[in-house]
């Protein structure tokens, strides 16, 4: 049987039939096992869906033989191509690295639930990126949250169950806000395909019904990215859950929603009903700005690691929306680019911290004294994904930074390019933060006897730190994808 005119459907498929065989499995050997193996197949037909689409063009996909749009349509372009590699990526390296991460910090018998969570989440993530379908949007970002708030509550720290909580109520609204949006476009158009709503929708462009569906999902989709100041869920969720669950979502869950975000507005409002008629740009900038300056110097404040990374990831998150408001081919590029590159960061950032957290007994400043000198190596990497934070030569966050930059200077926008300098001057405060704790101070004795990171955890850390250098120095699939996916959005938005 020929699988290579499926693999649309097999994206989905593949996580979402792992999910229930954990849970029916239960032995948590087995069923890390199971997930492991949907993990890496998800990753495979990601990376042959890129190629596919690289080579070929866009993919549709028929759900059921049912022709777009009457039917649910999986539709595959440069864009979503890239976010799945992203995600399915991530979660390929998080699963093994879980092994090991999560025997100290869930309990022994909840260790298949994990895995029957983690699964249907990146079911939930690679269906949100991949569907062509409004509804189906909103029915896939329901999985994935669903399970995400199960992850965040495994914690075994009482705080994560108030963090899922908090994350429960912020998220429920968001997505009632979007699903309000997408019944008030179904309402002026008649269908719920992407393609085919934004075609219908060219003819009844100002309406208020739609003004109104461009707000509830501007709104919606906002606090599900964690943009500021709608990011309250963010810190205490990244902070209290096991630190692969911190990894996972860190580095995929607010950019799937970025991306849905694009999606709404270069492919189905138009750029010309949300730039040119309204003053979105405006506030999409001011958003941005009081993100990275203000996350940024909060973070400065934390004295728990995740917690300080957790507030970097709302400033990262403002860099790329700060490229959106540009309403550029370059910017939307600094845009994809860094919502891939900061992925990858974060989640390697969140790893070691991981390992941190096994082998110092915690994660807090106070906790980390000397972690130079115990554990040199997670030390190091931590230092280099600050560095990428901050935007240094030779990191994947300068590629991130340097196309703002460029994005900014190409508009005339000078103190835009000062801005920007600004705000990686005080990540590199923060990053100095650890830099001082762990590298000039001396350890506490309570750490003398450090426990050894198991290898399930440290190659699938190191493949994601070195790929911080690779993607700061090949940027060919990077840039590639990123300048191709944002030709398409500018040129195909009315």
């Amino acid at each position: 049987m020929n699988l290579a005119p499926h693999l649309p459907a097999l994206q989905v498929v593949v996580p979402l039939i792992a999910a229930p065989l954990t849970v029916l499995l239960r032995q948590r050997s087995v069923a890390f096992a199971v997930a492991l193996v949907a993990s890496w197949l998800a990753l495979a037909i990601s990376l042959l869906l890129w190629w596919q689409v690289a080579n070929t063009g866009i993919i549709s996909y028929a759900i059921g033989s049912w022709p777009a749009p009457w039917g649910i349509e999986y539709r595959i372009d440069r864009l979503n191509s890239f976010i799945l590699v992203l995600v399915a990526g991530i979660a390929a390296l998080v699963l093994p690295f879980s092994r090991a991460s999560i025997e100290s910090e869930v309990a022994a018998q909840q260790h298949y639930l994990f895995y029957t969570m983690f699964v249907l989440c990146l079911a939930g993530l690679l269906g949100i990126a991949i569907t062509g379908d409004a509804f189906n949007i909103f029915v896939f970002l329901e999985v994935s949250s669903l399970s995400a708030y199960v992850l965040i509550a495994l914690g075994r720290d009482r705080r994560a169950l108030f963090a899922a909580y908090q994350y429960l109520l912020m998220g429920s609204i968001g997505a009632t806000f979007l699903v309000i949006g997408i019944g008030l476009l179904y309402l002026m158009t008649g269908t719920l395909n992407l393609a085919d709503m934004g075609q219908r929708l060219a003819s009844v462009q100002g309406t208020r019904p739609v003004l109104a569906a461009l707000a509830f999902i501007t709104v919606g989709v906002s606090l599900k990215l964690a943009l500021f100041p709608l990011h309250q869920w963010l810190p205490n969720a990244y902070t209290f859950a096991p630190s692969a669950v911190s990894a996972f979502l860190a580095a995929t869950a607010t950019k799937v929603a970025v991306y849905v975000l694009l999606r709404f507005y270069f492919t189905v409002f138009g750029e010309s009903a949300v730039f040119a008629k309204l003053p979105m740009q405006q506030m999409m900038l001011l958003l941005a700005l009081a993100g990275m300056f203000a996350a940024s110097t909060i973070a400065i404040f934390q004295t728990d690691l995740k917690r300080l990374f957790a507030y970097s990831s709302v400033a990262q998150i403002g860099y790329i929306i700060l490229g959106l408001s540009f309403n550029s081919v370059s910017g939307l590029t600094a845009s994809i680019v860094h919502l891939f590159n900061h992925g990858v960061t974060k989640g390697a950032i969140f790893m070691l911290l991981g390992c941190v957290a096994l082998g110092m007994g915690g994660t807090t400043l106070a906790r980390v004294q000397g972690l130079g000198r115990r554990m040199p190596l997670v030390s190091f990497g931590i230092v280099l994904g600050g560095l990428s934070l901050m935007g240094v030569p030779g990191t994947a966050g300068f590629i991130s930074k340097w196309y703002l930059l460029l994005a900014a200077l190409e508009q005339g926008q000078w103190w835009l390019v000062f801005m920007i300098a600004l705000s990686s001057l005080l990540a590199a405060v923060y990053v100095w933060r650890f830099v001082e704790v762990a590298y000039l101070r001396a350890p506490r004795e309570d750490t003398a006897n450090v426990a050894a990171t198991p290898w399930l955890m440290s190659v699938p850390t190191a493949i994601l730190v070195l790929a911080i250098v690779y993607f700061g120095l090949d940027t060919s699939f990077t840039i590639g994808t990123a300048s191709e996916a944002a030709a398409a959005l500018i040129g195909g938005s009315r």
